[in-house]
């Protein structure tokens, strides 16, 4: 039987599929794959699609090839993504920046080296995952970095220094408002962050194509799509992977274990955080597919009146929203 390589394993039109999907594209084992296997695992998929490879290659064979390609290749250009910032190194990447932004009773200078480093990162994956049809220039970089650090640590710094001075609260509340205040700033800056460093895609468009793959054209409107389910995915993950650690370790650190083992309590700490991380990255991935379609009347009014090469009107158009 022939496989289809240029979709998905798994159906893309349910959540289960998409996790399914999103959780082989994110493990962080893919990047224990050499460049060799890495190019020779391209090469396969191509050859595959193109009729070139051995009929007889077993189909769990080509299957994992096609995982360790949509993990380290970015779809738009087919380019090598740069090792830190693949969606498989999220995890390993973002673990020790979590733990930095949760140590309780942050000065305002580890808040702010702390926000620094993780919009830092946040624009690198941005940039590295994003549709790549429409690119931004040095200069328009630049400033959309500069913009998302700044905007970052003036949250983060300001809702702080709320919590500190804050009046008329239990022990128990200003407690949870404190742990509370890292993912509030992440994903405020955080999204804010997608925004700005996709924001030429929102002024120029996306490139949007028929179901054959043809490119029809550049559309705003799927660009503003795209990018908000990103920015809701980004969010996502933050939740679970910023306040669930503090949670679980204000429990933890009430057992006669932590108390007796305080040493333990960095390794847990950690640990939580990875394991949060590992369980929200591809749930929350999986939200939208990264191949979205929409309908051509969500579209520009150019995209109405299209027409297949079967003279059919098309109702349906597609494009990457990216990750």
């Amino acid at each position: 039987m022939t496989i289809d390589l240029s979709k998905p394993r798994y159906d893309q039109g349910t959540y289960i599929g998409r996790l399914r999907h999103f959780s082989e594209v994110t493990d962080p084992r893919n990047l224990l794959a050499t460049d060799s296997q890495l190019q020779a695992a391209k090469d396969l998929v191509s050859n595959y699609k193109l009729g070139k490879a051995d009929p007889n290659i077993p189909e769990e064979t080509l299957w994992k090839a096609k995982k360790l390609v949509d993990s380290t290749f970015h779809s738009d250009t087919g380019e090598k993504i740069l090792l830190p910032f693949r969606m498989a190194c999220f995890v390993p990447t973002n673990a020790l920046i979590v733990a930095g932004m949760l140590v309780p009773n942050p000065s305002i200078a580890s808040i702010i080296f702390w926000q620094w480093i993780n919009q830092s990162v946040n624009v690198a994956f941005n940039f590295a995952n994003a549709n790549k049809t429409t690119e931004m220039n040095m200069s328009e970089t630049v400033f959309a970095y500069s913009t998302a650090v700044a905007s970052s640590c003036t949250i983060a710094v300001g809702l702080n220094q709320y919590v500190q001075r804050a009046k008329g609260f239990s022990p128990s509340t200003l407690m949870m408002m404190g742990r509370a205040v890292p993912f509030v700033a992440v994903a405020a800056a955080g999204t804010l962050n997608v925004f700005l460093m996709r924001s030429k895609e929102i002024q120029e468009g996306i490139s949007v194509f028929n179901k054959d793959g043809e490119t029809v054209g550049k559309s705003q409107n799927a660009a503003w799509s795209g990018i908000s389910q990103v920015a809701v995915s980004r969010v996502a993950t933050a939740f679970p992977a910023v306040f669930l650690p503090s949670v679980i370790m204000s429990q933890l650190e009430k057992t006669k274990f932590l108390k007796s083992n305080p040493r333990l309590h960095a390794p847990l700490n950690l640990l939580t955080i990875c394991g949060s991380l590992m369980a929200a990255l591809p749930c929350a991935v999986a939200l939208y597919p990264q191949i979205a379609e929409v309908p051509v009347e969500k579209l520009e009014p150019q995209f109405r009146q299209l027409r297949g090469n079967d003279g059919e009107r098309i109702k349906t158009l597609y494009f990457n929203r990216g990750l």
